[in-house]
């Protein structure tokens, strides 16, 4: 157990998904919390589920070691500048997922930057509110620290320290470049998601009834609260902007050669694809590592209660890891089809003992086979 918050006071100003997030994950590490929220409702659910205890109002009796402003982008310079004239703590953090614009408003403010260290664990959930909180929901992700100049080295250290006791990786970069890599990777994703999602609000019974995982996977982010994307992409428009515009030519050359309709205009189209075919192998898979360095192994699963917990069992006495899951379900019939991801190695072992326990497993391909 990691022991670095062990005896620590934090306090996390905001109980949403991330702040009571951290907030578990720092009770579990040993960490004294204190809650608050100007939404009542929201830090009652956050202390009833073990996050930690209600602030007392007005000033408290002595700073907290490490303040957490879980609020959204707009509200990080107000909430920071209001928490130091409270002496809140000796040192702040925030988790907003835009660091250029809060920074300078901060400074702006006049705010003691010496003890602000913005902070943003890329972790998170289309689901919002501490009813969706998870102490776990940090382990292996990156914990993006962008302190500015004035930055002390020891509060730089107490805030990666947090960061790493949740089970993040601390990645220091400048606060420019990680409201570009965001756009990227993240909030341009986001609305494109949203764009194909809004494109199903018209369609008929027969279209849904078709969808099948993969506009599920395209769309899933589509259902975070637009209250809070509409804030994100609000302080972070220009790098987003550039990523759409970006997206939107790629998408309007391929409708163009697709209404051509010439013989050779979809083969046009076949350098997007390509490119995403490129692009998409680029994302690191756990732990930063190769994600094509494992091998799926497929099996046929019925719907019913515990059927998971016996798949993972059996691949437990074979000795195998998982390293990555998906399932994708068949519509009107009650089974699915489960994709262990497992290195290479391991592959055949565990789609034997699969089989040996009555699984249904499809036998991939030997090497040339579809040659």
């Amino acid at each position: 157990m990691n022991d670095e918050l062990a005896g620590l006071c934090i306090t996390v100003v905001g109980t949403g998904l991330i702040g009571t997030s951290i907030a578990l994950a720092a009770r579990e590490r040993g960490a004294r919390v204190l809650l608050t929220d100007r939404d009542a409702a929201a830090l009652e659910l956050a202390v009833e589920l073990g996050a930690g205890e209600a602030l007392p109002d007005g000033a408290p009796d002595r700073p907290a070691d490490l303040a957490v402003l879980a609020v959204p982008p707009a509200a990080v310079a107000v909430t920071l500048l209001d928490a130091q004239k409270r002496g809140l703590a000796a040192v702040y953090t925030d988790v907003a997922s835009v660091k250029a614009v809060p920074l300078a408003q901060a400074a702006e403010l006049g705010c003691d930057m010496s003890v602000f260290v913005p902070g943003h664990p890329l972790a998170g959930s289309e689901r919002s509110g501490p009813g969706a909180a998870r102490a776990d929901l940090f382990l292996g992700r990156p914990w993006a620290l962008t302190p500015g100049p004035q930055a002390a080295p020891d509060a730089v250290e107490r805030v990666t320290a947090l960061a790493r006791a949740c089970g993040g990786m601390p990645v220091t970069v400048d606060a420019a470049e990680h409201d570009r890599a965001v756009a990227l990777v993240s909030h341009g994703p986001h609305v494109v998601s949203a764009a194909v999602a809004a494109r199903l609000t018209g369609a008929d019974d027969t279209a849904l009834g078709l969808a099948g995982q993969g506009v599920r996977d395209v769309t899933r982010i589509a259902a975070g609260d637009p209250k809070l994307w509409i804030g994100i992409l609000a302080a972070n428009a220009q790098p987003v902007a550039d990523v759409l515009e970006g997206v939107a030519t790629d998408l309007a050359v391929a409708a163009s050669l697709l209404r051509d309709g010439s013989d050779g205009a979809a083969a046009h189209v076949a350098d997007l694809l390509l490119r995403g075919n490129a692009g998409r192998s680029r994302i690191p898979g756990k732990h930063g590592g190769d994600p094509s360095a494992y091998t799926p192994v497929q099996v046929v699963i019925p719907d019913r209660p515990g059927e998971l917990a016996m798949v993972f069992q059996a691949a437990g006495i074979a000795g195998v890891n998982i390293e990555d899951v998906t399932i994708e379900h068949s519509p009107g019939r009650p089974v699915g089809v489960l994709e262990l991801s497992v290195a290479p190695e391991s592959a055949d072992r565990l789609a034997d003992e699969l089989r040996a326990r009555g699984w249904s497993v499809p036998r991939r391909p030997t090497a040339g086979a579809d040659r």
